[in-house]
């Protein structure tokens, strides 16, 4: 597969490795509403945020979009065409290697770009992903005419879409199979009706007429797709039109023609039926084009953003709340997880708001406080706006507002000394097992199974001592309070503690590897 090369690509690929573990500190005055609805808008640089993320939600997001900067010559302070591409691939590559990391099994990415960047994102995007797992290119009809000061002017934007994974050599994609279709027009529907038959309509109800035969020129003639069938009205005998099959075999066609499913006309005299395409049971949705046009455009977005704040924001590429409306319909459903770590004005996480989906949102800025906070807070008190009229929002729920903390892990890679129970064992459970920790209930030391591996954690006082450096000793105790907690499973087990007061023998009895921290902890490149 072709690979992309920059002046800094080496470097770059390793980059996300480097990135410290931080901690996501709540802000509880910033957040609004339900703070327990499952949200959360984070402040601060997306690709440290995106780490910082992976211990609780790698492989839980279902639907990623993101709409990072075009690269037109603005983006940066310094405007070097060798040196600004090198730094634009630069900056995507390392975030989406995090993101494709926190991708659930059958979801999808959308990526929207214009012809700046959109091929070199192409090649990369193949590279993290994997060229199999490339699902298609959308072009989004983003203005309703060509620009003026141009002979040939662009009326689009990419939008470029993967999924995480692909079974085999199926055709699609997991996630594709799980796409949902689009609610079906009233054009859609419009071409189903009642017709007028000799013997009154059709009780049925409406029904779309379609093509009762096939194309037989060129070869594709078939002999046996070619045989007289009797008009229920009349009792004559007809034959396809010349050059033409019967759409099924004999049995098939009389079962219809017996069922009342083939149409012959007001008066029973057509000389070809056409087969009944009941309106219940066509498929109930519509697929979707690459080409979408008539749906939202960036002149609907400038409105909203001017209605929502007031005045005419100042984002590069606001997308309008229609076209994340038909992303999230498509790629998602009610309570999946949306994440856009790119947040700008916040259309991303208002629509998914207004959708049902839960969602994370990134943004660097101090307008993550000052217009994605304020948009929220407004879709909270039920704004309507955008999506909301398409989807009868009312306002409800909320969400948590956080910023970045403090690394996890000294520059050693050992970890902080005053980090939190829960805050290391999620780390250490990612680590082990690659997956996100579920922060329990109730803590306790035994912190769950894996494959048919256990793991536990004696740290920070979470056997209930007095002190936070007590009870980190792995006895004869501390493993009974293990054991307990452990429930019905019966495997090998990973401990980490401070020390271990237990022989290698009484180890290798009670199946236990021994891990010291904080030597043994260390943060998962």
């Amino acid at each position: 597969m072709p690979t992309l090369r920059w002046l800094t690509r080496d470097d770059d690929v390793r980059a996300a490795e480097k990135v410290p573990y931080r901690l996501l500190e709540e802000v509880p005055e910033l957040g609004y509403g339900d703070r327990d609805a499952g949200n959360m808008l984070i402040q601060g640089d997306n690709l440290e945020a995106l780490k910082a993320l992976l211990p609780y939600y790698a492989g839980q997001v279902k639907c990623i979009y993101i709409d990072p900067p075009y690269n037109t010559g603005a983006a940066f302070e310094h405007y070097d065409d060798n040196l600004e591409h090198a730094q634009w691939l630069a900056l995507v590559w390392p975030r989406l290697e995090l993101l494709r990391e926190l991708l659930a099994e059958d979801g999808s990415i959308w990526v929207s770009l214009d012809d700046a960047q959109a091929h070199y994102f192409k090649v990369i995007g193949d590279e993290i992903f994997g060229r199999k797992n490339f699902i298609l290119d959308i072009a989004w009809q983003k203005r309703d005419g060509p620009p003026n000061d141009r002979k040939i002017g662009m009326v689009h934007e990419h939008i470029l879409v993967w999924a995480k994974h692909r079974d085999g050599d199926s055709k699609q994609t997991v996630a594709e199979k799980a796409f949902n279709l689009q609610p079906r027009s009233e054009k859609a529907n419009s071409q189903y009706d009642t017709f007028k038959e000799p013997d009154g309509p059709d009780p049925r109800g409406a029904f779309r007429k379609v093509d009762s035969t096939t194309n037989a020129k060129g070869g594709r003639n078939v002999d046996s797709l070619v045989y007289p069938l009797k008009n229920r009205f009349t009792g004559e005998e007809v034959y396809p039109r010349t050059g033409r099959n019967w759409a099924h075999n004999r049995e098939e066609m009389e079962r219809l023609n017996a069922d009342k499913r083939l149409y012959w006309g007001v008066k029973g005299t057509a000389g070809t039926p056409m087969k009944k395409l009941f309106i219940t049971e066509a498929k109930q949705g519509m697929t979707s084009p690459s080409v979408w046009s008539g749906l939202a455009l960036n002149q609907h977005a400038s409105s909203e953003m001017e209605k929502i704040f007031g005045q005419k924001a100042a984002f590069e590429t606001p997308k309008p709340e229609g076209l994340l409306e038909r992303i999230l319909t498509i790629a998602s459903n009610p309570d999946d997880l949306v994440l856009d770590s790119f947040l700008g004005s916040g259309t991303t996480a208002a629509v998914a708001h207004k959708m049902g989906r839960n969602y994370i949102g990134i943004e660097m800025g101090a307008h993550a406080e000052t217009h994605c906070r304020s948009r929220l807070k407004q879709v909270v008190e039920g704004e309507q706006h955008g999506a909301s009229i398409s989807q009868d929002w009312k306002g409800g729920g909320g969400f948590r507002f956080y910023r970045l903390g403090p690394p996890v892990f000294d520059e050693d890679g050992s970890i902080q000394s005053d980090i939190r129970f829960p805050v290391l064992a999620a780390h250490i459970w990612f680590a082990e097992t690659g997956s996100p920790w579920t922060e329990p209930k109730s803590l306790t030391p035994f912190l769950g199974h894996n494959e048919g591996l256990g793991y536990a954690l004696l740290y920070n006082g979470i056997l209930g001592d007095k002190s936070v450096s007590g009870g980190n000793v792995l006895t004869r105790k501390t493993l009974a309070t293990i054991r307990a907690a452990q429930g019905d499973f019966k495997g090998q087990m990973t401990v980490y503690g401070e020390r271990t007061a237990l022989s290698e023998a009484t180890l290798t009895t009670e199946k236990i590897e021994f891990k010291q921290t904080p030597y043994d902890v260390r943060a998962r490149k």
